[in-house]
């Protein structure tokens, strides 16, 4: 079959550039420089920014969209060139939002200990209270945020401000909300390397328009990692908020995690521990509470190495639903659960500004090459 010009831009109109909704044809990313020679093909997509997450995504799609709709015998894999458009400079990593007061890093030595429910409530609780809320989902390989906003079916627009096209974050029960699994779909697994997802998390926080915050909370995925690294690298975090269980087996990974931000090199301080499921209340029985993982673990862990237990927070069945079906339970302050959060929450402002009163701000951790 012949194979011109058109046959392949009208193929690659079925490529779209992630999170903006539109084709990469429709965006003039496809360089006038096509060249066919025989099935051989070969042309250059043109990119914003040499550190563009997407880059090979969008080209193995382009790849896919020609081989599906022009024909299987096109050479055209390999053929692709990436280039980039000269870059807006950066902004001076030590000035990265200047408008955001306090970041807070919600982290937990290991997972299922329910910190991504304690990272969303806390910041509608926040939001309850009158704060001006961030929440980033820093967790790239395994995003919850969407779900328990309900927003999975959101997509976040670029917009041009002071002349640099930024991602306005969705916004949800009065908090601003970002993560990957706003570009990525939900079915599919994010299977990118350190330095791919720390890219990619860079720019999620240095090219959103996050405006002005009181508190912007990132939610860590559970452990050390590449991650944590790269947060503590890119922004002066003023505090950590430590989520564990009572159960002996977090309580260790608890004291990892801790460690990782108390360290020489980090020096990040740590303003609280969150014993999450402390005790299970059935809703019939609202007074009774049953230790089902152990009685008070975290308030034992918090004594032991003297750092305060900002709050307890029980085990009932609203926190599920509320999580799956995308209400933080935080919203409603006449349930246990949602008072124990806005407790929290005015813990936490307090802690902060303890914190803010006594101790120097935190710097970022210097890359040394």
């Amino acid at each position: 079959m012949a194979i011109y010009p058109r046959l392949i831009k009208d193929a690659l109109r079925n490529v779209r550039y992630p999170g903006v909704g539109k084709d990469i044809v429709s965006l003039e990313m496809v360089e006038d420089d096509i060249h066919i020679a025989g099935n051989k093909v070969s042309f250059s997509i043109l990119f914003d920014k040499r550190q563009d997450p997407f880059v090979k995504s969008v080209i193995k799609a382009a790849e896919t969209a020609i081989l599906t709709y022009v024909g299987e015998e096109v050479e055209i894999k390999g053929n692709i060139e990436a280039r980039f458009k000269q870059e807006t400079p950066r902004i001076e990593p030590d000035k990265l939002l200047p408008e955001v007061k306090n970041i807070i890093a919600v982290s937990s030595g290991k997972g299922g200990v329910g910190k991504s429910t304690v990272a969303a409530n806390v910041a509608v609780a926040l939001a309850q209270l009158g704060y001006k809320v961030g929440l980033l989902d820093a967790d790239i390989f395994g995003p919850s945020i969407p779900k328990m906003f309900r927003v999975e079916a959101a997509r976040p627009v670029l917009e041009k401000i002071d002349g640099r096209d930024l991602i306005i974050p969705v916004e949800q029960y009065g908090v601003k909300l970002l993560s990957i699994g706003f570009f990525v779909h939900r079915e599919d697994a994010v299977l990118w390397r350190g330095t791919m997802a720390g890219n990619a998390l860079k720019q999620l926080i240095s090219d959103t328009h996050w405006g002005s915050l009181d508190f912007f909370l990132l939610d860590l995925p559970p452990g050390t990692s590449d991650i944590h690294l790269t947060l503590v690298q890119t922004l002066a975090i003023t505090g950590a908020l430590i989520v564990t269980t009572p159960q002996e087996v977090a309580l260790a990974d608890a004291r990892k995690g801790i460690s990782m931000f108390t360290g020489e090199k980090v020096n990040v301080p740590v303003l609280g521990l969150i014993e999450n499921m402390a005790w299970f209340t059935p809703a019939e029985l609202p007074d009774n509470r049953y230790y089902i993982f152990g009685k008070d673990g975290g308030k034992n862990l918090s004594e032991a190495l003297h750092i305060p237990l900002l709050g307890q927070i029980p085990i009932v069945q609203s926190i599920c639903e509320g999580g799956d079906d995308g209400v933080p339970v935080a919203l409603n302050t006449a349930t246990v659960t949602g008072q124990a959060f806005e407790k929290l929450a005015a813990t936490l402002v307090e802690q902060v500004a303890r914190r803010n009163e006594q101790l120097k701000p935190t710097e970022r951790v210097k890359v040394k090459h």
